[in-house]
């Protein structure tokens, strides 16, 4: 089978970001398919060869998804559009396929996607990362009422082109249902865990040291510091804490994002020593980060439609077998509350993230057995591996239908 994987934010383990991607394309290279991938250039456009995939890289466009989204709104938008229009002109001289999946954000990507599939006359298949234009509404980034209905015809023709669709958790699955998909036209695959990557075995190095954080509570976040996130509520707890004199819990937030100065410059101002922010680093950074720490946490701001959300970085928390720390309602908290693999605190509450911390600082045993039910969780569950032949066996039955 011959797979057209387009993602324009596609990257490897040495980079930043989400790799699910690359991981899943790995998976299909591996199980003796053939897939070439379309993705935005880091450097000059391209041809190269990783682990097997044939990467095409098109110029023109942010291969960040950090810097991206970095954007405003309206800048992010043509960017996001204009890589499209290349991948679709790209796509369309080749080579050949037998099923073209595209993932988004952007939901632009899918009318390149579109276009391919008609170019070849085969299958089309969509992954739904975020309920777009759901969330920039929900947001407030998407505020004219005409460009909303844009948005929504766009999601529309993406939706009817697609011989299935791909979503990452169940309220994206019940978006898309809700969009009129029919069910059976959607497959759950949600983000996964890396086994290999991260586990409690991993040698965490000399971070607590360096950080003179040896006897502290450490409660970590690792990921995109952006407007969705939404860190201040962070730093609030950590405020609180140090305002009760609490000084054996200590926070520390890697990554970067168009809040990140905005963060730093409040820890600063405040002189919030239980905050240390380390800069964005790949995923072996990650992994180590999570093993230096108690508890990693997922923070989302109080908008409902993130509560639909897959993030990356729970499921590398269940796979370093630390206790999750969530703040959105929905499967999220279900799954840690459910498996006993974690607390949930109330978004925009910080005084609650500070409790829920208080509350694993003070159970040592708890918090134990919250890390290896998580670790069990993401072996049972959200096993890598598990998820793409999922992908692979959903492509293939695609391919063969078409």
């Amino acid at each position: 089978m011959r797979v057209l994987y387009l993602h324009q934010f596609f990257t490897t383990r040495e980079g930043t970001g989400g790799t699910r991607s690359y991981e899943f394309a790995r998976h299909l290279v591996h199980s003796g398919h053939e897939v070439t991938i379309l993705t935005a250039a880091r450097g000059r456009p391209g041809r190269r060869e990783v682990d097997g995939i044939d990467v095409h890289e098109v110029g023109g466009a942010s291969p960040d998804y950090v810097a991206a989204t970095g954007r405003g709104y309206a800048s992010r938008i043509a960017g996001f559009a204009g890589f499209s229009a290349r991948a679709a002109a790209r796509g369309v001289r080749g080579p050949q396929a037998d099923v073209v999946f595209a993932t988004s954000p952007p939901l632009t990507i899918g009318l390149a996607g579109i276009a391919a599939a008609r170019r070849w006359r085969v299958p089309f298949v969509f992954e739904v990362r975020d309920l777009w234009p759901e969330a920039p509404i929900q947001m407030g980034a998407l505020r004219s009422h005409g460009a909303q209905r844009a948005a929504r015809a766009l999601e529309r023709v993406t939706y009817r082109a697609a011989a299935h669709v791909v979503a990452l958790s169940p309220g994206m699955r019940d978006g898309v249902i809700a969009a009129g998909v029919r069910p059976d036209q959607v497959t759950l695959i949600p983000n996964a865990s890396d086994l290999e990557l991260f586990s409690p075995d991993v040698d965490p190095g000399d971070l607590r040291v360096r950080l003179g954080l040896e006897n502290a509570f450490v409660a970590s976040y690792f990921g995109t510091m952006g407007e969705a996130n939404d860190l201040g509520q962070v730093v609030e707890a950590a405020a609180i804490l140090r305002s009760r004199d609490e000084r054996s819990v200590a926070f520390v937030l890697q990554g970067d994002g168009k809040r990140r100065a905005g963060l730093a410059a409040d820890v600063e101002r405040r002189g919030l020593d239980n905050v240390h922010l380390l800069p964005a680093g790949d995923k072996h950074s990650a992994a180590r980060l999570a093993a230096a720490s108690d508890a990693c946490m997922t923070i989302f701001k109080d908008v409902p439609i993130l509560a639909t959300n897959s993030p990356n970085k729970l499921f590398d928390t269940f796979a370093a077998g630390r206790a999750a720390i969530v703040n959105t309602d929905g499967w999220q908290r279900e799954l840690v509350e459910r498996n006993e693999a974690g607390v949930h605190a109330r978004a925009g509450d910080p005084a609650d993230l500070a409790a829920q911390v208080l509350r694993l600082r003070d159970d040592p045993e708890l918090t134990a057995r919250m890390g290896a039910n998580a670790r069990h969780l993401a072996e049972t569950e959200f096993d890598r591996r598990l998820l793409a032949e999922r992908l692979r066996r959903l492509l293939e039955s695609v391919a063969t239908d078409g």
